[in-house]
């Protein structure tokens, strides 16, 4: 017992120094940046359905050549859960791809905590995600940067959005704490300091919606894409979304979890968009699954975005600057 929990650590080891040592994002020669969103899989490997979201991943890979590949959580629902990550990470580890991921509610439901997920993925070759800090809330807060240059031109969040409400007689689903929340302005703090007071352009990535996804469309704001259901977020709004508008970093927002919306649109001053379901009738849809894909361009805060159905159809491309 002993050997393998040494065995364990030595490889979490191994896997945080080379990633360490990988080389930074930085923005193509062209000066672009493309992320490919996958979110809610809900990937069963006893299911009819299971290569589904393998093929759409596959395919998608093929055709769109992302510089990033980022799960926006609920990815592998049944178990045994390190089996499933396995299955669904193969073809982007095969494309070489780079990746991150961030956990939804139902991921460590089964046979697998978070951590326990988490240390597994890291161990792969492309995986670009970490664990974050011990001393706050969640598993997997963390940033990546993407440079141009020796400068960065962009920061990624990714934040874990939690499951469920810990307090007691709330019902729904859980919220960001208010030490995630001291993490994310300390972090924004940082990086305009290192850019002449001047807040960094930055994206989010999380599971769970902010509350002010719901306030958007209950005010019949302009929205890009389908909203076939009401929007869940956490029970209690711990004010995410006002540190962000305060900070001035954070460019848009994309979230996962409601599987039936795939809207984007603008909210006082920040892009709120949902990915799109890459998941198969194996959990709930009314929607052909697909992914959205996010084009980052060297100086610009704005961005391009659409989402990719399955066979390759383009449908609600925009750009930020029209939201």
């Amino acid at each position: 017992m002993r050997k393998n929990i040494l065995l364990t650590l030595l490889l979490i080891v191994l896997a945080a120094a080379v990633a360490e040592a990988r080389p930074p994002l930085r923005m193509n020669p062209d000066g672009k940046f493309k992320i490919v969103q996958f979110t809610d899989l809900h990937y069963n490997a006893n299911h009819s359905a299971a290569k589904e979201p393998i093929e759409l991943i596959k395919e998608t890979l093929a055709d769109e050549k992302p510089d990033l590949v980022v799960f926006t959580g609920d990815v592998v629902t049944m178990q045994p859960a390190l089996e499933g990550w396995d299955a669904v990470l193969a073809p982007v580890e095969a494309a070489g791809a780079e990746w991150a991921v961030v956990f939804g509610n139902h991921d460590d439901e089964k046979d697998k905590s978070r951590t326990e997920i988490m240390e597994h993925i890291m161990r792969k070759p492309h995986c670009r995600a970490s664990k974050g800090p011990d001393n706050i809330k969640g598993v997997g807060n963390y940033t990546l940067e993407i440079l141009a240059g020796d400068s960065l031109d962009f920061l990624l969040y990714f934040m874990d959005s939690n499951a469920y409400p810990a307090i007691e007689g709330f019902k729904g689903y859980g919220w960001f704490e208010f030490n995630q929340i001291e993490w994310y302005r300390n972090l924004s703090r940082e990086y305009a300091a290192r850019n002449g007071g001047r807040p960094a352009k930055a994206l989010a990535f999380f599971h769970i919606p902010l509350n002010e996804y719901a306030e958007m469309t209950a005010a019949r704001k302009k929205i890009v894409g389908m909203k076939n259901e009401n929007e869940c977020p956490g029970a209690i709004n711990t004010g995410m979304f006002a540190a962000m508008r305060s900070c001035g970093d954070v460019t848009a927002t994309f979230v996962g979890h409601d599987h039936d919306n795939d809207y984007i649109g603008s909210h006082n001053g920040i892009i709120l968009a949902y990915g799109r379901f890459s998941g198969a009738k194996n959990t709930y849809t009314h929607m052909i699954h697909g992914a959205r894909i996010i084009e980052l361009s060297k100086g610009e805060r704005n961005f391009q975005t659409r989402i990719r159905l399955r066979g390759g159809s383009i449908i609600n491309k925009v750009n930020s600057s029209e939201l």
